[in-house]
């Protein structure tokens, strides 16, 4: 499975392509080449790292990192791409430091095969995490907890048609998505103690059609038809979440601003899975990447199914360009949900965004949905000592947020219910963001399988993510990032943890595309019934940009 990195990278350079800057490089250092539109900014760099533990103990490891990256993209009329790669090599001065490699980056394009009817979308992610034993993960640490850490990769791609017929708007979307996660030697066989798998590797496969007629034409309102499919297969004891659904809406105009819309139609979901293979005790037999292994002889057994009426009702509010509401209410999944978008930008400097969402899925579904919600062109602001992606990446447009699809690395099916929000502002010489939010996850397992202890049982997490970025003179700027969020498992009494990750970085161009940097971090996690940890980080390096 050594390809899927490899496949990763290649997908992520594909898509290289929106002139994004990166946070340790000064930001009136203008590098890089242009081929066939497209802004390209190659570097190397090397560091030096010293980390010593605070609590509770005092162990100081050292080791130096070589790295390698590009920073590319463009903005067209109807088309723009964003893209940040980077491959880190560490290498210990002691016995108890970590060698190793990494590979890093997100990406996000959209690129209009045919101007205002067919787009092609594609996204990729590649994330190292802190992963504690109770399951939590977070995206943007250092290397605080040594081989409690796991790699994630996460691609996405589909087209999307979007046309007007005379009086009728006709649209379809299709996306195929696919997430795999490295199981850390640390916690093998610890999670799965706590009825609940760690996760392996997951596809999901999602369409959409409508049909509908404009308002104010044939009709005073607009009506349409339109259906859709949702399937995800985790690997992870072959667990299948489908859903397919069929509904017929009218959006009713109230004012030029203002309009109400809901809508009614047939659901039919159902979530399966297999269970375990048993060793001659009956014991569930665990594999040597410490997950289930699966008994592929025993049929699949239903863990939720439901099927029959749906509907909504809501509102839409779009009193400006500026800004963007919508609110809907109604029943799904056979109980009442809650879902909607804010969008304001009061001026060309800023922007909110809300997203409120409720839905069945897993981690791989949760993890493509979140990139397909990146903005196209952002800058990537990334953890100067260990070189790792945030939770957010700078940008104007849309949620710029990929923390809410963390909390939790464990392998069910799950509703998951939450909000999101995000604040960005662009000063010319500042840049600032944070996002916050809440996510709340209640898995769904079989009766009569291995998983049936985390049926009903559930997770929530609150997580904050920061960046700011500020140009002190022409050669040097100085840059912050911060992570935290508060993890609750309802699998196990481990209680509550608080992880969190600060770092701050001067950055100093010297000359030509020469930049050295020194940055100082703090990385831990509170816990009610474990030791807390905590660590602290320097780092000098130098960076040289093509």
């Amino acid at each position: 499975m050594r390809l899927i990195p490899l496949c990763l990278a290649i997908l992520l350079a594909a898509l290289g392509l929106s002139g994004v800057a990166h946070a340790q490089e000064a930001p009136e250092e203008k590098r890089g080449v242009r081929v066939s539109g497209v802004d390209i900014v190659p570097y190397i760099e090397a560091s030096q790292v010293v980390t010593a533990e605070l609590d509770p103990g005092n162990d100081v490891v050292t080791y130096t990192t070589l790295a390698a990256g590009v920073d590319a993209g463009f903005t067209g009329r109807n088309s723009a791409g964003s893209l940040s790669l980077r491959y880190e090599r560490r290498f210990g001065w002691d016995d108890n430091s970590i060698d190793g490699d990494t590979l890093s980056g997100v990406a996000r394009a959209s690129l209009a095969l045919i101007p205002h009817a067919l787009t092609f979308e594609a996204g990729g992610l590649a994330a190292r995490t802190s992963v504690d034993g109770d399951g939590s993960a977070s995206l943007g640490g250092g290397y605080a907890y040594g081989g409690s850490s796991s790699q994630i990769y996460s691609i996405y791609a589909g087209p999307s048609v979007q046309t007007r017929e005379g009086d009728f708007e006709v649209e379809g979307h299709y996306r195929f998505g696919y997430t795999r996660v490295e199981q850390p030697d640390y916690l093998l066989g610890s999670i799965t103690s706590a009825g609940a798998d760690f996760f392996d590797e997951s596809t999901v496969h999602s369409a959409q059609a409508r049909v509908g007629l404009v308002p104010n034409t044939l009709l005073p309102i607009g009506v349409g038809i339109g259906g859709g499919w949702n399937e995800q297969n985790i690997s992870n004891l072959d667990q299948r979440i489908r859903d397919r659904h069929v509904r017929g809406d009218v959006l009713v105009p109230v004012s030029r601003t203002l309009a109400l819309v809901g809508g009614v139609g047939y659901e039919d979901v159902q979530v399966s899975s297999r269970d375990a293979l048993r060793d001659g005790g009956g014991n569930p037999v665990i594999g040597s990447n410490g997950r289930y292994v699966t008994d592929k002889s025993q049929p699949r057994t239903i863990a939720y199914e439901t099927d029959g009426l749906i509907w909504d009702v809501g509102v839409m509010w779009r009193p400006s360009i500026r800004t963007s509401l919508e609110a809907h209410v109604g029943r799904r999944y056979g109980s009442t949900t809650y879902y909607g978008t804010l969008s304001y930008r009061p001026d060309s400097r800023s922007s909110f965004n809300v997203t409120v969402y409720d839905n069945i899925t897993g981690f791989g579904g949760v993890l493509t949905d979140r990139l397909a919600g990146l903005p196209s062109t952002f800058d990537a602001f990334r953890n100067p000592i260990s070189g790792e992606i945030g939770g957010c990446v700078a940008s104007l447009e849309g949620d710029s947020c990929v923390g809410s699809a963390l909390g939790s690395l464990r392998a069910s099916a799950f509703r998951s219910r939450g909000v999101a929000a995000s604040y960005a502002l662009n000063l010319g010489r500042t840049q600032i963001g944070i996002g916050t939010g809440y996510d709340r996850r209640k898995f769904i397992a079989a009766a009569g399988t291995i998983l049936e202890a985390a049926d009903g049982k559930t997770e929530e997490n609150v997580w904050l993510a920061a960046y700011a970025n500020t140009r002190i003179d022409a050669a040097s700027s100085l840059s912050a990032n911060a992570y935290v969020n508060l993890f609750d498992s309802g699998l196990d009494n481990s209680g509550e943890a608080v992880g969190y990750s600060a770092t701050l970085a001067y950055n100093r161009n010297f000359l030509g595309g020469l930049t050295g940097t020194a940055a100082v971090g703090l990385d831990g996690i509170t816990r009610e019934d474990l030791p807390d940890f905590m660590s602290a980080s320097a780092l000098l390096g130098l960076r040289y940009s093509f």
